[in-house]
């Protein structure tokens, strides 16, 4: 066998793939749980009432949300740090761990529940994140090097991993959080994210060189210089002109991020000014998104015919991504509020019995199939990497010991009301049932393009916003409370979650297929920054809700996520011969 040969890590495997794609699925698991299991409960913790069992520090919705925006974006921007330090400084594994602690160090300052130690953790987890973030699938690349069969299957099963980190988090992290305490909430979030990266630690023997530290190669060959010469004629260089547009817009949006929250919480104006009536904060913000869309229109031309084309194709994929997320990510900001102040959660006589045995039976189903997927990476590994085998299940213990008590105390009350971050964990549950249905519709016959996949999930993200919109037309404008169904959150999730499957997967297919390779750092950066965009708009405007629906009424703030999607994804549809065009036989 030759030394760097992947063939070693199919030798035992467990499910039929190799035992340290499960380690990464757990530790994925956990970084997910700590990241969304924090998230559910951060808006809801900040904008409660400072009276009561578990008082909150009754900010303002929109202070709340945009250091909840700002984070977002962030979260998305630092892996592009990451990746690069660990492609060629640190190696894989070592920034998974770097990341791991910080992220952990982070839960833990939240724990605290001082503003000064809010902020701090908030930093450490942007931090964790980019060190952590992009460098789980980069080993998982590695480890299927020549098996690029087995490689779909290995993605799903370690998405699989991702969707149950968030149902599990949001579930016990929510759970805890609201009925509890909020510093135990946000405490749980660390305790498993430190316990994730132990188990990451103690297991690294199972992966061989992959993610080692990289070393400097071998100086190159005359043949080799030829072929980099080759393609250094093709390149693009960047001009005096690209890198002082990169320059302003680096500032301007650093600017907009950091001063945005800081005005909203603290009035503090970064430099104490307004143009045209707009503060300093918006005119950045326009400022940034100007330049790099200049950026965009001076570099793209110059590239040849056919990668000029599909350069813009999927720009113009990444735009209807900002608005997507825009309007998807409601879910972390202004839907938790609308679950809270709007929705009536107290269940009684059936329907309480109704709900308990259907919250049994989809939090114990999912934790019984993963808790047997830790059972089969115990027999195959556990004299390899017993320490990290023990941590894990000591993991699962306390997992199993909170749920059961949660189950226990819901059971031995007559009534339920239902917690405010239960229905977020309705996006993973739906994932996970009806991802297979769409991973067989795209491998078929009837697999739509581009445009249509965009179009179908711009307008089922719109529906969901749509059933939402009318279960609130009654609800008068200015008020601060009611008593809708909660069938309305259920199906907009729903909506929202078939939205998703639609069009989420297809940013990095299609950057992969269209993008040639040595552009791809770049077009990764424009896509990733366009989901960071969508994250920090969603929250600037999910902010306004408050005020929209005093002035205007509730029904008329999701309206706005109605009306918006569902128009671009007619503007996707109208679009398909053009982009069928641009995309020069890509499908």
């Amino acid at each position: 066998m030759a030394q760097n040969s992947t063939d070693q890590y199919f030798e035992n495997p467990v499910l039929g793939h190799p035992a340290g794609l499960f380690v990464l699925f757990f530790t994925e698991m956990w970084e997910r749980f700590s990241y969304y299991g924090m998230r559910a409960i951060l808006v809801i913790f900040l904008t409660g009432t400072l009276l009561g069992d578990n008082p909150g520090w009754a900010w303002s919705t929109e202070a709340a949300l945009s250091l909840l925006g700002t984070y977002a974006m962030l979260v998305y921007l630092t892996p592009l740090v990451g990746g690069w330090l660990a492609d060629n400084k640190i190696g894989y594994r070592m920034a998974v761990v770097i990341g791991a602690l910080l992220m952990t160090m982070g839960h833990a300052s939240m724990a605290v529940e001082t503003p000064t130690f809010l902020y701090i953790g908030i930093t450490f987890l942007i931090l964790g994140n980019g060190f952590f973030k992009p460098n789980m699938t980069s080993i998982i690349s590695k480890m299927y090097e020549g098996h690029d069969e087995k490689k779909d299957g290995a993605y799903n099963i370690f998405y699989m991993g991702v969707n149950a980190g968030a149902f599990i988090g949001i579930m016990l992290c929510g759970w805890v959080g609201e009925k509890v305490g909020w510093s135990y909430g946000f405490g749980l979030a660390g305790i498993f994210m430190f316990l994730g990266m132990l188990q990451f630690y103690f297991a690294q023997a199972i992966f061989g060189n992959i993610g080692d530290k990289p070393v400097k190669t071998k100086d190159k060959t005359d043949a080799e210089k030829q072929v980099e010469n080759v393609s250094v004629e093709k390149l693009n260089p960047f001009s005096t002109l690209d890198y002082i547009l990169v320059t302003v817009f680096v500032i301007s949006a650093l600017i907009f991020i950091i001063n945005d929250p800081l005005s909203k919480i603290g009035d503090i104006q970064a430099l104490n000014f307004s143009v045209a009536g707009m503060s300093d904060s918006l005119f950045f913000a326009l400022l940034a998104a100007i330049t790099f869309v200049i950026l965009l229109l001076v570099r793209i031309p110059k590239y040849v015919p056919i990668v000029r084309d599909r350069m813009i194709a999927f720009t113009i994929f990444c735009l209807f991504t900002i608005f997507f997320w825009a309007a998807f990510e409601q879910a972390a900001g202004s839907l938790p509020l609308y679950t809270r102040d709007f929705t009536n959660r107290l269940l009684e006589g059936g329907a309480a019995t109704t709900f308990k045995i259907v919250d049994f039976i989809v939090t114990v189903v999912p934790l019984g199939i993963i808790t047997y997927v830790l059972i089969s990476l115990f027999r195959k590994t556990f004299s390899r990497i017993g320490l990290s085998n023990i941590i894990l299940g000591f993991s699962f213990v306390i997992v199993w010991g909170i749920v059961l008590y949660k189950l226990f105390t819901e059971f031995q009350s007559t009534e339920t009301e239902v917690p405010v971050t239960w229905f977020a964990i309705l996006n993973s549950l739906f994932i996970i049932m009806f991802a297979p249905l769409f991973t067989k519709w795209w491998d078929s016959k009837y697999n739509p393009p581009a445009s249509v996949k965009y179009a179908l999930g711009l307008v089922l993200l719109g529906l969901g916003f749509a059933l939402l919109a009318f279960g609130a037309r009654n609800v008068p404008a200015g008020a601060e409370a009611a008593s809708l169904s909660m069938a309305w959150l259920v199906l907009a999730y729903l909506f929202h979650t078939l939205g998703e499957l639609c069009l989420s997967p297809m940013g990095l297919s299609y950057l992969s297929k269209l993008i040639p390779a040595r552009m791809v750092a770049f077009m990764f950066g424009v896509y990733y920054l366009a989901i960071a965009i969508g994250n920090k708009l969603a929250h600037y405007v999910g902010g306004d809700v408050e005020q929209i629906s005093r002035d205007h009424g509730l029904s008329t703030f999701f309206l706005i996520f109605t009306i918006i999607p569902i128009g671009l994804g007619v503007i996707s549809l109208l679009l398909h011969p053009l982009l069928k065009k641009l995309m020069h036989g890509v499908r």
